[in-house]
């Protein structure tokens, strides 16, 4: 069911536009050392993600759907580690129940196909957190093979999103060896080959781009993620309360189940596991609430847990209710399903009035390789995705005022990438060289639809009035023949 919903709707904007782009960028350029915005550097986020749906790319074919399987593959290998580690923990009837709960809610069928980096570090920072608690239940001893599973994990999580990758598993394990007294069993984990495996992993990329991009790091870990938990002048400003009205929305209805579990009558190995999950799920909310910019995927690493929990209370709730829970459960299971398909429709119709998908087409079939595409006033995200371009946008703006009073936007994007690297920066232009570009054949000009017709610039034919972008054609004819005509993305 998530593979085919990922299907059913155009790249959602800015993000799924921003990541799917610079993962197809990193495929046709070659270089898959930087990651790249319409030619210029991107280092808001290290670069698995990328790499995984350049690979994705490379054999599916460059579309929507190749690149939600990244975030999709993800979301199931958290599903999997959540149906285990519940099986260890109570049996298979449990973990089958939190399985369905957690595969049929919206964190999952719609979490799972959203292209950004949060379904990937939500599942290393679930399984991360799942190994390292088996490593110490088992014993006096950490388990070694676990142990290094949960290494292994947290390289990962930092390659999907940064510091969080390791710092979330070490705050809940910290906590909860604390709360359960068995904070020495530290001292006795695998630290030596843990800590190889973890830089064998994680560390090469990070070496080698701050060799060709100094001050690479202080950028992606101080400006890109500590001003970004400290800060108040990010987007997305939100209530302390918003992440509670996120878990219920994220697990519903199947979060309704939760409910206090008679502690005294449990035995000491099942109240580790539940402080464990109680600790995991408030521990990451409190963490998240802290900053002002609050996003719902943000809590996704708490919903294995919280369906765990769901599962449990729902087991409670039914004792002695077997007739009940044959018609409940499945019923409740198909409208939650249900209820996903109707958001994703909802998403995709939603996106299509922002998408740019109707003047790429007209673009991607009477542009060639050798044309340039100026845009004014905005950032067309998508655009290249569905043309296929290989040549980098023109992007007009006062860039001098942008960098003294833009804030949180595509223009800092932009702009900040291009401190990295001055000639990718090129493609950062005012408007002036519109007249110059309009007497010139090969030139094509994006405007947004809502621009009046007074502020058009002159010299430009209009092609294609779209939704949300206009294309126009600069004058004299293109030398360019009908055969060489048409950029990847045409589809004949």
């Amino acid at each position: 069911m998530l593979l085919l919903l990922a299907a059913w709707r155009p790249l959602a904007l800015p993000d799924e536009g921003r990541y799917g782009e610079v993962g197809r960028w990193m495929l046709v350029s070659g270089d898959w050392l930087t990651p790249r915005l319409n030619g210029i550097p991107f280092f808001h986020k290290p670069p698995l993600l990328y790499w995984l749906e350049a690979i994705s790319m490379s054999i599916f074919g460059v579309h929507a759907w190749a690149v939600r399987l990244v975030p999709a593959v993800h979301a199931g290998l958290m599903l999997t580690s959540l149906y285990l580690a519940a099986r260890h923990i109570g049996g298979e009837r449990l973990a089958q129940r939190a399985t369905v709960m957690l595969g049929t809610s919206l964190s999952f069928l719609i979490g799972g196909q959203y292209i950004n980096h949060d379904m990937l570090v939500a599942c290393w920072i679930s399984i991360a957190i799942w190994s390292f608690a088996a490593s110490f239940a088992l014993g006096e001893k950490p388990d070694l093979r676990l142990a290094l599973v949960g290494f292994a994990a947290c390289a990962l999580g930092v390659l999907s999103k940064g510091m969080i990758g390791f710092a979330l598993p070490g705050l809940v394990l910290l906590i909860w060896l604390i709360w359960t007294r068995q904070l020495h069993k530290m001292a006795r984990l695998p630290w030596l080959r843990g800590l190889a495996m973890f830089s064998v992993l994680a560390l090469p990329w990070f070496v080698l781009v701050h060799q060709q991009f100094p001050g690479v790091l202080d950028y992606m870990f101080g400006t890109q993620q500590v001003s970004r938990f400290t800060g108040a002048t990010f987007n997305n400003a939100r209530a302390w309360w918003f992440y509670l009205v996120c878990l219920l929305l994220l697990l519903f209805p199947w979060a309704l189940f939760i409910r206090p579990t008679r502690y005294a009558a449990l035995a000491s190995q099942e109240k580790a596991w539940l402080s464990l999950l109680w600790i995991w799920v408030v521990a990451i909310v409190v963490f998240f609430s802290i900053p002002a910019s609050k996003i719902i995927g943000y809590v996704l690493p708490v919903m294995p847990p919280l369906a765990l929990l769901s599962a449990i209370g729902y087991g409670e709730w039914m004792k002695n209710k077997a007739h009940l829970n044959r018609r409940l459960f499945p019923t409740v299971a198909v409208l939650t399903v249900l209820l996903a398909v109707g958001a994703t429709l909802e998403a995709g119709r939603f996106s299509q009035k922002q998408a740019s998908i109707d003047v790429a087409r007209t673009l991607a079939c009477d542009a060639s390789t050798q044309d340039t595409v100026y845009v004014l006033d905005g950032f067309p995200y998508d655009l290249p995705f569905y043309t296929g371009a290989t040549k980098p946008m023109v992007i007009l703006q006062d860039w001098a005022e942008d960098r003294r009073s833009a804030g949180d936007s595509w223009q800092r994007e932009l702009f900040e990438g291009a401190n990295f690297d001055a000639p990718a920066g090129q493609v950062l232009q005012g408007p002036e060289v519109l007249t110059a570009a309009g007497q010139s054949p090969g030139n094509w000009l994006l405007l947004p639809s809502a621009m009046p017709s007074q502020e058009r610039p002159s010299g430009w034919t209009t092609v294609n009035q779209g939704v949300s972008w206009t294309l126009l054609r600069s004058a004299g004819k293109s030398p360019v023949t009908a055969q060489q005509k048409g950029l990847p993305g045409c589809k004949h």
